[in-house]
């Protein structure tokens, strides 16, 4: 599903927060004096999670779209500022009127870093690879949602059909998730892939060289790539002749090897650093406020004590968020009321103050539920049975963003309601089992998407995570799988902002199948020696223009 740092599966733009000193439009780092972009040099680059599959196919997480998108294109780009889409491995398309059918006209001069050509046969190839059962793609299948089939026309012509009206394929066209392998790779090494290094080949700006687990990924510069999007600020091949990824999730040591200039960037600087990073002449803080889904809590309704919508809404009144999210992130990230950043569009101000924090009104709909009693721990009981909550979490080295320390937050605020809550500590196996069963009661993530399509990933009923969903909700309402369903069938941003309104304040409002806690950004901290770094619409760094003052 998403993203405690992740999805779902596997462990998983218009309110902006822009801190004082950071860039704009996407853009990080001053310019030199003439502005003139430098041939040559490496970067290194520090994140805090590590793929656990590289296969884009497969991999649900955000860290594996985020660092394979320098390797791999896609039919189209999503411009990040206006959200449009713009030709890119397409020169062109068409939609059919009843939204099933998209034709695709290719550049003919692509290549793939294995000399062989990207052509029509290669989106076949690779869609067919996605939706096929020994894939066991999770994320990328749902990205192709009800698809039926390609059709070569001709070497330069594909159409991608669909059995009903499908009107989020060209956003999730733009995406990684949805880019292309050479079929020879595919061929020669199959299920490998997922291991990353040479055998993930692709046309994007850079080859993916060596991969060390546990400690780095390396990419050099593809000397041939000619077809960047025509916003780029440059044709031609990357400037960095190496793109080093470093594997460094404890936030003081990737701010710590920043600041002692041993990277250029490191990704999710903590809010707590941030104004520290902005106070070093040395750096700048890129803020960008990430689309999609925000970070949220999300309850099993299919079991109790969560079937209950009462106690669904005393957890959602008795956790203090302005309080937890605040002393965490230090007003860096605002608290959140809807399950759509503000920077998707879509996104609906309908729910801000409708459900604060209310500890009195929590424990009388406790107390209606039948929790009455209390055990000599204080917790609240019926029958006998403890009003008891788990929620897991993830080894600690893929837990980001101070979640561990949020959850701590909440765990006290529910206490004091009488509200156990446990939080096993899960190897990724058993946690996605016990995931995909709805074993649990609780679970935490965000999902980064530049489209208001990821509501029904959260909230129609067919979409759970063992079908490539984030429905750990696990509930069935007719409204959400109808007007989810709705938002499908119409390109038309007013007619989408419209569904997906009454979406959200159903969910979130009516239901109280969430409690959505914060609206985060993709924080960098960026070498004031980098120049030319741009975020796609999805805030993950771009490297294409990108060059380092010598």
């Amino acid at each position: 599903m998403p993203r405690t740092g992740h999805r779902p599966a596997v462990l998983l733009a218009s309110a902006a927060l822009l801190l004082a000193g950071c860039t704009s439009a996407g853009t990080a780092g001053p310019r030199s004096e003439t502005g003139k972009p430098v041939q040559g040099g490496s970067l290194t680059y520090a994140v805090d999670t590590e793929p656990v599959s590289w296969d884009i196919a497969v991999s649900q997480q955000d860290v594996t779209g985020s660092i394979q998108r320098n390797v791999f294109d896609s039919l189209v780009y999503q411009d990040p500022e206006s959200g449009q889409f713009q030709p890119w491995l397409a020169t062109s398309w068409e939609v059919s009127p009843d939204l099933r059918s998209y034709t695709f006209h290719l550049r003919t001069d692509v290549k793939f870093t294995d000399g062989t050509p990207f052509d029509a046969q290669a989106v076949k190839v690779n869609f067919d690879r996605i939706v096929a059962p020994e894939t066991k793609s999770q994320y990328a299948a749902g990205l192709l949602g009800p698809y039926t089939g390609t059709t070569v026309v001709d070497a330069s012509t594909v159409v991608v059909t669909f059995s009903k009206a499908f009107s989020p394929f060209l956003q999730a066209a733009s995406t990684p998730y949805l880019g292309f392998y050479s079929p020879a790779a595919i061929a020669k090494f199959g299920s490998q892939l997922g291991a990353g290094g040479p055998a993930d080949v692709g046309t994007g700006p850079f080859v993916f060289s060596s991969y060390t687990k546990g400690q780095s990924a390396v990419m050099t510069r593809n000397p041939d790539y000619a077809w960047a999007p025509k916003t780029a600020a440059h044709q031609g091949p990357a400037y960095l002749d190496k793109l080093t990824f470093r594997f460094l999730p404890q936030d003081s040591v990737r701010v710590g090897a920043l600041q002692s200039g041993q990277l250029q960037i490191a990704k999710s600087v903590p809010p707590a650093n941030v104004r520290t990073l902005e106070a070093d002449k040395r750096i700048t803080v890129l803020n960008k406020p990430s689309p999609g889904a925000v970070y949220s809590l999300v309850f099993n309704a299919s079991k109790e004590p969560f079937s209950d919508i009462r106690v669904r809404q005393a957890v959602q009144r008795g956790i203090d968020v302005d309080a937890d999210v605040k002393s965490v992130y230090f007003g860096i990230y605002p608290r959140a009321w809807s399950t759509l950043s503000p920077a998707t569009a879509g996104a609906t101000t309908g729910l801000d103050n409708s459900w604060p924090h209310d500890p009195a009104l929590a424990e009388r709909l406790l107390d209606q539920a039948g929790w009455t009693t209390r055990n000599a721990d204080g917790y609240r009981t019926k029958d006998g049975v403890v009003l008891s909550l788990v929620w897991p979490m993830m080894p600690q080295a893929l837990i980001t963003q101070q979640h561990d320390i949020l959850g701590q937050a909440i765990q006290a605020d529910l206490k004091k309601l009488g509200i156990e809550v446990q939080r096993p500590r899960k190897d990724v196996g058993t946690f996605v089992k016990d995931l995909y069963a709805g074993k649990d009661d609780m679970s935490d993530y965000a999902w980064s998407r530049a489209d208001p399509d990821v509501l029904r990933l959260y909230f129609n009923s067919a979409l759970p995570p063992s079908k490539g969903g984030a429905n750990g909700t696990f509930y069935h309402d007719a409204d959400l799988d109808a007007w989810t369903e709705e938002g499908l069938t119409t390109l038309d941003p007013a007619a989408r902002t419209a569904v997906y309104t009454k979406v959200q304040k159903r969910a979130v409002g009516d239901l109280a199948l969430s409690t959505p806690l914060y609206v985060g950004s993709a924080l960098f901290g960026v070498s004031a020696k980098v120049h030319g770094l741009t975020t796609d619409a999805n805030t993950w760094l771009v490297f294409h223009d990108t060059w380092l003052e010598q």
